[in-house]
């Protein structure tokens, strides 16, 4: 059963940073797979963040690019979202997903191909 969860979730002041992560477990790591992050705020459509896949390529969504930076550490089979010079805007429920199709990998705006699984989210606050 493939189960993410995440923390390293908030509240900070603009400009500051965190450092969100989520431990994957309950599936092949040495298979095909895409891991990003989400956001989502009530009441409105989600929205990729960040994401790499096992081919080590990345995507970022543009409001973040320079802003954020995703990794994963294979031997803890965790992934990362650093995430510095926040804004409000930035704000929102954050999900660590996971694409584990035949075709996995990462597409523009910080998406894989097709998120099949995610966790239940971290809450980020950014106040200005």
């Amino acid at each position: 059963q493939v189960r993410l969860v995440e923390s390293g979730g908030g509240s900070v002041q603009a400009g500051g940073s965190l450092r969100l992560s989520c431990a994957a477990s309950g599936y092949r790591y040495s298979s095909r797979n895409c891991l990003g992050w989400f956001r989502q705020v009530l009441g409105k459509e989600r929205e990729g963040v960040a994401a790499m896949d096992s081919d080590g390529m990345t995507a970022y969504a543009d409001s973040v690019k320079g802003r954020f930076t995703i990794s994963k550490d294979n031997a803890k089979n965790t992934l990362y979202l650093q995430m510095n010079n926040l804004k409000p805007e930035d704000s929102a429920m954050y999900h660590c997903a996971a694409d584990l199709s035949l075709n996995a990998a990462v597409t523009a705006h910080g998406n894989c191909t097709d998120f099949g699984f995610w966790g239940p989210g971290t809450q980020v606050t950014v106040s200005s």
